[in-house]
């Protein structure tokens, strides 16, 4: 058998964590077919089980207490050294902070380096950013909107190549919904960040209510933001309305996508107007599913996001912009079919192997 090219990938985020970062990381390097890759990446007290499972080498680094910069120092400093002792022929950077071992593993072994560039991360690590991004052999932006970041932050623009993350298709068809129950929108998103609109969805709420008086919303995801989010349900009397579930387990969060009406999430840009959505998985995630979603326009949304073919994007500053799109969605079966539909076709043509294939070609044009 023919030797593949090895890839180590070095990443500080990876399952059995939840987040973006760690699926995008994890399906794209199982998918690999020509190359042989290698995950460097933090230690987890509960990864050994998954770990094993894995069709794939993973190598961890001892778990640290303290901050997490010093995690990410031990994760560099592994990371170089399995690179200088296995030699490996390119290197895959998931994260900025990932990128000084691979500058480094560029520097002593002749050998490229590929740059992924998510959105959040170039505004919070500027500097870091830079070095990254204008050291890597080419960069990897998740949308539009990214890949100009990037570039702003000094990357080649003739070295970006724009690949849109996947989704993982359910085992079962989307059904078409029979509205036999409450109409029921829906928002998946860790409760950490205020960008991601929660509160502009509950402003709308009154309002949806008077077209739609027995909607519901329901929201996965947990975080430091929940109580306050509770709270202002109740002194708007939207306690019967709106139920929050916490973390859930991925049986429940799929049986919620299949038995919602729309899927919403209005992310907005951040005070001082940087980042917000990189892309947004979990707008692929609920449309393949069959549901249309309503997300705002700004950042990665645009791209996630086809307004009018998988869902309607807002102002995500307008919450009556938002009530209308709600009750828009609701009340118009057909409109609602037509974008699940919409959004069901594009989520078969935005796979996981899809990615993987156009990550894959651009680790292996660097490599020949």
């Amino acid at each position: 058998m023919a030797h593949l090219p090895r890839v180590l990938v070095i990443t500080p985020d990876f399952p059995p964590a939840k987040g973006g970062i760690q699926i995008l990381t994890h399906r794209v390097v199982s998918a690999l077919r020509g190359l042989e890759p290698t995950v460097v990446t933090l230690g987890q007290a509960d990864a050994k089980e998954f770990d094993r499972e894995q069709p794939f080498r993973i190598v961890r680094t001892p778990a640290t207490l303290g901050t997490r910069t010093f995690s990410i120092a031990g994760l560099n400093a592994t990371a170089g050294m399995v690179g200088l002792r296995e030699r490996p022929d390119v290197v895959l950077s998931m994260h900025i902070v990932a990128g000084p071992a691979a500058a480094l593993l560029r520097r002593r072994l002749g050998i490229p380096f590929v740059q992924y560039v998510h959105a959040k991360e170039v505004g919070a690590r500027p500097a870091l950013a830079r070095f990254a991004l204008t050291r890597a052999d080419r960069v990897v932006a998740v949308s539009a909107y990214t890949r100009g970041l990037a570039v702003s932050a000094g990357a080649n623009p003739n070295g970006v190549a724009l690949i849109n993350p996947g989704v993982d298709l359910p085992a079962d068809p989307p059904r078409t919904r029979a509205h036999t129950g409450p109409p029921t929108i829906l928002t998946i998103s860790r409760l950490e960040d205020r960008y991601k609109g929660h509160d502009v969805i509950l402003r709308a709420l009154p309002l949806v209510r008077v077209a739609v008086p027995d909607v519901r919303w329901r929201v996965i995801g947990d975080g430091p933001l929940r109580h306050a989010l509770e709270e202002r349900a109740r002194t708007m009397d939207l306690e019967d309305r709106v139920q929050f579930l916490g973390g859930v387990s991925d049986e429940v969060r799929d049986r919620e996508l299949a038995d919602a009406d729309v899927f919403c999430m209005v992310s907005r840009m951040p005070t001082g107007g940087f980042a917000g959505e990189g892309f947004g998985i979990v707008y692929l995630e609920a449309n393949s599913y069959g549901l249309p979603v309503v997300a705002g326009a700004t950042g990665g949304a645009l791209d996630a996001v086809i307004p009018g073919e998988t869902g309607l994007l807002v102002d995500p500053d307008d919450h009556l912009a938002v009530a209308d799109a709600l009750v828009a969605v609701l009340n118009d079966h057909e409109l609602a079919h037509r974008l699940g539909r919409g959004g069901r076709a594009r989520a078969e043509r935005l796979t996981w192997e899809v990615a993987a294939r156009s990550v894959e070609a651009e680790l292996l044009s660097l490599v020949r």
